[in-house]
């Protein structure tokens, strides 16, 4: 148990650095990070964190301006199967900020209201609040 609770931490850890490397110009490194963190989800099983490691590849994707969408929806559906309505908000909130980006808001609009409006608490929190300026870009 203590093994694969250092795993799970240095999956959720490599992740949050990939990501801190795509913010700084260095998307490359992150999905490098990103590949071993799968890697380690799938020796050991443990596939907690796998829709955020799919986000954040889209994101460093995204950056690279490649194309991210379909990271997006393979977080989108792995949090689905996971039951993992946060992990489901941010990937929704990623994969509809690229849909306004590419002039798709009707669409972007509907599938992001899907998912926050199945929250009825914690709308302080930062996912939240991101999604709900997102979808009030989106109603302008």
């Amino acid at each position: 148990a203590q093994a694969i609770g250092v795993e799970l931490a240095e999956i959720l850890s490599r992740a949050t650095l990939a990501l801190v490397y795509g913010n700084a110009g260095r998307a490359e490194e992150g999905l490098s990070l990103l590949a071993e963190a799968l890697d380690a989800s799938r020796r050991t099983g443990e596939c907690v964190y796998d829709a955020e490691i799919h986000r954040v590849k889209g994101e460093l994707l995204l950056a690279q301006e490649s194309d991210a969408e379909p990271c997006f929806r393979r977080a989108i559906e792995i949090a689905r199967k996971q039951s993992a309505r946060s992990w489901e908000l941010r990937a929704t909130t990623s994969l509809c900020r690229l849909w306004h980006k590419q002039g798709k808001r009707r669409k972007a609009r509907r599938e992001l209201a899907a998912i926050y409006d199945w929250f009825t608490e914690g709308f302080d929190t930062a996912d939240l609040r991101e999604a709900r300026e997102l979808l009030e870009e989106l109603a302008r």
